[in-house]
């Protein structure tokens, strides 16, 4: 009876070791050893997995950009309907012309004096839709930018708002 027990305590014992043994050897690989694939333990798919090409972005046409950025032109230069109508027509129009200057892909030297002669044409059509205070501020605002003429103008505000 006492070597009935000792071996069912020997037999007990290796079998819980064994069971730890071979979760450490090879994740539960079955005996194939460190890096072989078999058994238990995680799968691994032998297929190569296919990457989805990313879809590339069409680019936006002058009518989509000017509309993006027409919120932020209106509140930094305090533009009604009108004046704003007007401003979208025209930055449309010419912007559409730049795109397509960009597409032709023109020398160096063309492409400056093309984007000059739309730059120039441009400045007239806004001078004469918009008011001059207006169209100074406009001008003011390529310069500094969106942002920094919103700040500007919250300043004013805000300098106003304390004289009264």
């Amino acid at each position: 009876m006492k070597i009935n027990i000792k071996c069912f305590i020997a037999i007990a014992v290796l079998f819980l070791i064994g069971s730890e043994l071979q979760a450490q050897y090879g994740y539960g690989g079955g005996g194939y050893g460190y890096g072989n694939r078999g058994g238990y333990g995680r799968q691994r798919n032998n297929l190569p997995q296919v990457e989805s090409t990313p879809k590339k972005e069409e680019p936006k046409t002058a009518a989509q950009i000017v509309d993006n950025e027409m919120p932020n032109i209106t509140e930094a230069l305090n533009l009604n309907e009108f004046e704003t109508a007007v401003l979208s027509s025209v930055l449309k129009k010419y912007l559409q012309q730049r795109i397509e200057m960009q597409i032709l892909e023109l020398s160096p030297e063309q492409m400056r004096e093309g984007l000059e002669k739309i730059t120039k044409n441009q400045d007239e059509e806004l001078k004469a839709g918009l008011p001059q205070d207006k169209y100074d501020a406009f001008v003011e605002m390529q310069k500094k930018g969106i942002a920094k003429t919103k700040k500007i103008n919250k300043k004013k505000k805000k300098k106003k708002r304390k004289k009264d």
